[in-house]
């Protein structure tokens, strides 16, 4: 495998920015999510994350070129959409890692990135002595009319990684997506695995 992956922080994050952005963008337009992205925002998202003390954003790059990244950080640092479910519960924040994205363009998937990707950031989370790993995906029906045939979504790849569903926890993000006017409110369902088991 010719991509070379690796942890983004300080100025080499900063030097990616641009180019990370763009890739989520890219990415993110493909169902389920469908995002008509923005570049400022996602610029500012990720260099929030990467100045977080606890976060991690990985980038895969073939020669100079990103191709795929993915992000995370302590679940106590996310929105209040996403921490709405667990504190709902009462439950302890410090114990999640919570994933956020992961991107990577079609042509280098089946290679090994994707599971590098996990493994990297639940190393940072039991670097962090933080038990649980949790993310959440967008919930689509199954006869979307955007829904591409053949369309494999990724439960498999998750559940193969030790992620199930975490019955109870949904949130709701917004976000714009292409052909809407504004944003709306996307049902996401929380995965979670037990880090130490």
């Amino acid at each position: 495998m010719s991509v070379r992956i690796e942890t983004l922080t300080g100025e080499g994050l900063k030097s990616h920015l641009t180019d990370l952005a763009r890739l989520r963008i890219e990415v993110f337009r493909d169902f389920p999510y469908l995002y008509d992205g923005d570049h400022d925002y996602e610029r500012k998202y990720l260099s929030k994350l990467g100045a977080s003390a606890g976060g991690i954003i990985v980038g895969a790059f073939d020669g100079g070129a990103a191709v795929g990244a993915a992000t995370g950080a302590p679940l106590a640092d996310q929105s209040p959409e996403i921490l709405q479910p667990f504190v709902e519960r009462g439950d302890a924040l410090s114990e999640y890692f919570y994933f956020g994205e992961s991107v990577l363009r079609g042509s280098y998937r089946g290679q090994g990135i994707g599971v590098r990707f996990f493994e990297l950031r639940e190393a940072r989370a039991r670097q962090l002595g933080i038990p649980n790993a949790v993310f959440c995906a967008v919930v689509r029906p199954p006869d979307h009319p955007r829904r591409p045939k053949p369309f494999v979504p990724l439960d498999d790849f998750w559940r193969h990684r030790g992620y199930a569903p975490l019955q109870g926890y949904t949130c709701r993000i917004s976000w714009k997506e292409e052909g809407e006017l504004e944003e709306t409110p996307k049902l996401m369902q929380f995965w979670h695995r037990r880090l130490d088991t």
